[in-house]
């Protein structure tokens, strides 16, 4: 375990590195599923290389530099190599494309882009949006793909480079930009302190009972928080290991548990739903797992858990990317359907009014509210966003914008979104952004994006929009769904499609989007999983 856990002052990337290096170098840090390793010394000196690699191009601390690249051994050298430099990690969605990329390229005005090969066409297509650009370092493939837009690089250049030997960043430094959705406007990117960084993987030591003998599943996008954070951070606070599969697979995952003994994994509602459709088998409880930790985990699923895999503690939690984790499942007590209960060494929760602030009683459903107990455990704002930073911390409270209700016992239950989001298979999608996209289509006059309950079990939601169109646009929904298809990130593509004369509005001219999501998707809604509706 890392020796300055409880002193935030040494809540830094490269200082929790080196310390993990020179304990216990030849331990494994990351090992991929389907071959290649790091260990905790080879980490540290490659971060180092690649520090000195993007020193060497001009980049200092305090740089934003924009990352669009799959989950690999890559990604956690330009992470740690970043950390290293002082420079900060800009984490976008490899799916990106279109608006919702240039405007969060525009937002984080990144001179270099590091970006896999395999997504170069999305970036291109782009270019002249994204005039910050000056630079884009290419992993894999050729980086001659984008001359004449941009000075390109190699990003395997970094292995010929001598290690960064200037000063490293501290707590309060921004470590990362993380953009999580938008809700009557774009997408806002989340200044992420390093202390802040360090609380998410602290959390889950301290509320899991984590150790340098664990062995962490990773199967999330390392764009997230729950990924890089929560679990590959928790890892190397920790001393511990990690086994990372690129992208999650339900049918490989029992089988990867096993097989590299496996004791705490993290999943999402949806995740969990895919895992518990695959068939059973005699050897459904033929692993080491202690605990997972799992969000939302609803009693059915809390139930699956323990009768059919044997799993011992199934944890829960609610969280944000600006407000950390500050409700866990407590061991060995949790309460299937409650997000658990305040993680009270480091913040403060309470459930207050939504339109005056006022705390609410127990048993009152409110707004969730947030602050946190240790210097710069929290989002520094919302990067060049501070109208956007001041609202939501009025009254020297966070607004996380979600419902939720306290018991007496201190249990926190997470209910809806106060906040006019979406959430789908573990993406924060902006309504706005949505809407945007397909009011582009031409023929288009209105749009209201909305979420609709999904079909699974802790399936989160469906993207629905409803449409007005021109008459005589001769426009139906197959053709929406195809211009949104081409705009739009595969997670935001709306699922239900409802084409409507007028959309339902308020005195003032608000659309009532608390209306069209209690018609849903019923009769008449097309439906892109059935296209014979």
């Amino acid at each position: 375990m890392y020796d300055n856990l409880r002193d935030h002052r040494h809540w830094a990337l490269p200082e929790v590195l080196a310390f993990q290096a020179d304990k216990r170098g030849d331990k494994p840090f990351v090992t991929m599923v389907d071959g290649g390793a790091l260990t905790y010394a080879e980490a540290n000196t490659e971060a180092g290389k690649v520090a000195g690699f993007l020193a060497g191009l001009g980049v200092a601390g305090g740089d934003t530099v924009a990352v669009i690249a799959p989950a690999g051994l890559d990604y956690i050298r330009i992470w740690l190599g970043l950390g290293r430099l002082g420079a900060i990690l800009v984490a976008l969605n490899t799916e990106l494309k279109g608006a919702f990329l240039s405007h969060q390229l525009q937002n984080a005005a990144a001179k270099l882009v590091i970006i896999d090969s395999a997504h170069l066409a999305a970036l291109r297509d782009i270019a002249a949006a994204v005039p910050d650009i000056e630079t884009v370092m290419v992993i894999g493939g050729d980086a001659g793909l984008c001359e004449g837009a941009w000075r390109t690089v190699a990003f395997d250049g970094w292995q010929g480079s001598s290690a960064y030997v200037g000063p490293a960043p501290g707590y309060r430094d921004i470590a990362s930009i993380i953009y999580t959705s938008g809700t009557t406007g774009p997408s806002k990117g989340v200044l992420i302190p390093h202390a802040h960084s360090f609380l998410f993987g602290l959390g889950m030591i301290d509320n899991h009972a984590m150790t340098q003998d664990d062995r962490f599943y990773v199967t999330m996008p390392l764009f997230h928080i729950n990924a890089l954070y929560l679990q590959l951070y928790s890892t190397l606070i920790a001393g511990a290991s990690a086994v990372l599969r690129p992208r999650f697979s339900a049918s490989n995952w029992l089988a990867d548990v096993r097989r590299h003994r496996i004791t705490i994994t993290n999943l999402l509602g949806s995740l969990a739903a895919f895992i518990f459709a695959t068939p059973p088998g005699p050897d459904d409880r033929d692993h080491a797992l202690r605990v997972i930790h799992s969000a939302p985990n609803p009693p059915e699923h809390d139930r699956i858990w323990r009768d059919r895999f044997g799993v011992p503690e199934i944890m829960s939690g609610f969280g944000m990317t600006e407000v950390n984790l500050p409700i866990y499942g407590p061991m060995g007590r949790v309460r299937p359907g409650t997000a658990g209960v305040v993680y009270g060494r480091y913040f403060e929760v309470e459930i207050r009014h939504p339109d005056t602030d006022e705390p609410l009683p127990p048993g009152t459903v409110g707004e969730i509210m947030v602050r946190p107990r240790v210097p710069f455990g929290f989002m520094a704002g919302y990067h060049r966003m501070p109208d956007k930073t001041v609202e939501a911390w009025r009254n020297f409270w966070f607004h996380t914008g979600d419902a939720g209700v306290i018991d007496a016992d201190g249990y926190v239950t997470f209910l809806d979104r106060i906040k006019d989001c979406i959430r789908r298979r573990g993406e924060n999608i902006s309504s706005f952004e949505v809407e945007e996209a397909i009011l582009r289509l031409p023929g288009v006059r209105e749009v209201a994006a909305f979420a609709v309950p999904a079909a699974m079990v802790g399936g989160e939601d469906e993207v629905m929009v409803a449409v007005v169109i021109d008459p005589d646009a001769g426009i139906d929904a197959p053709a929406i769904a195809a211009f949104a298809e081409q705009h739009l990130p595969r997670f935001a593509q709306p699922r239900f499609i409802d084409i409507v004369d007028s959309l339902p509005r308020t005195p003032t001219a608000k659309i009532q989007k608390n209306k069209l999501r209690e018609r849903g998707a019923g009769s008449g809604v097309w439906d892109s999983e059935r296209r014979d509706r």
